[in-house]
């Protein structure tokens, strides 16, 4: 006969779902109110009792944040500037890493100096950054932004590979060379494919981090390459704020940010185990 559950193990079970339980609606429930805000009418938005779901949903406030604010346009340029200081980033970022974990270039201290870059607060660096670029024609275009944001996201992304490469075995790169390998055939055959994992995790780092960035967007563009962030401003106007086109905003904001999680959700959670792969 099966022995019984003892009660404390019950009691800890209980504990746990309830605890998962308060988790999940402490994240969601922003999320709920937030897109039921995006589809109320705007009488609704301060009504008492608060109108929990409305009974008429509008997609108004969708449109007027796209195109009235133009929204749509802030949208195109995040993704074309985030996605092209993902990419480089990620390549840079790599090649660095490899480089500093396999050679150790620069000695011991150069890892950490990439690194102690990321410690510099934007207030520090924007303001020549805007001057450089005013001079040289790069202000308010997606170029310059591509440019601030990769190398805004390099730091993070060579550490990150970085501990990923020293925990890979030199072994399997070692035997390509003694098969007739190059050291550039060794790295791109079977270093970047062992630490794929590591790349996406890497990359998607980099790009929530280009998508969310708001200093950078507001001081070096204007009115051709702002991003999707700071369209928000336009919603805190003299004529009160418009709750229904920032939450819409914001919902079509979370999309592409879900489904590159989603997407890359099983090279993720490999790649955040960085250093657990051992030889």
């Amino acid at each position: 006969m099966a022995n019984p559950t003892p009660r404390w193990r019950r009691k800890g079970s209980a504990a746990r779902f309830v605890l998962l339980g308060a988790f999940v609606l402490f994240v969601l429930a922003p999320l709920y109110w937030m897109f039921v805000t995006s589809i109320k009418p705007s009488d609704d938005y301060l009504a008492v009792p608060p109108v929990w779901f409305p009974a008429q949903p509008t997609s108004v406030h969708y449109t007027a944040a796209l195109f009235a604010y133009r929204g749509l346009q802030g949208l195109i340029n995040s993704l074309v500037i985030s996605l092209a200081a993902t990419v480089l980033s990620a390549l840079f970022g790599t090649m660095m890493a490899y480089s500093l974990a396999r050679f150790g270039t620069g000695g011991r201290h150069l890892s950490f100096w990439v690194l102690s870059q990321r410690f510099l607060p934007p207030i520090a660096v924007v303001l020549p950054i805007f001057l450089i670029y005013r001079s040289i024609g790069l202000h308010d275009s997606r170029l310059g932004m591509i440019i601030a944001y990769t190398v805004f996201t390099l730091p993070v992304t060579v550490w990150m590979m970085f501990a990923y490469f020293r925990g890979l075995p030199r072994s399997m790169e070692d035997a390509a060379l003694v098969d007739g390998c190059t050291r550039w055939q060794a790295f791109w055959s079977v270093a970047v494919p062992l630490a794929a994992p590591g790349i996406v995790a890497a990359a998607v780092f980099a790009f929530i981090a280009c998508w969310t960035e708001f200093f950078f967007a507001l001081v070096l563009t204007s009115r051709n390459a702002f991003t999707l962030p700071t369209v928000f401003r336009a919603f805190l106007g003299f004529q009160g704020a418009q709750y229904g086109e920032a939450s819409a905003l914001a919902i079509v904001s979370l999309v592409p940010s879900i489904l590159l999680g989603v997407l890359a959700q099983r090279h993720l959670v490999r790649g955040l185990t960085l250093g657990a792969v051992r030889g």
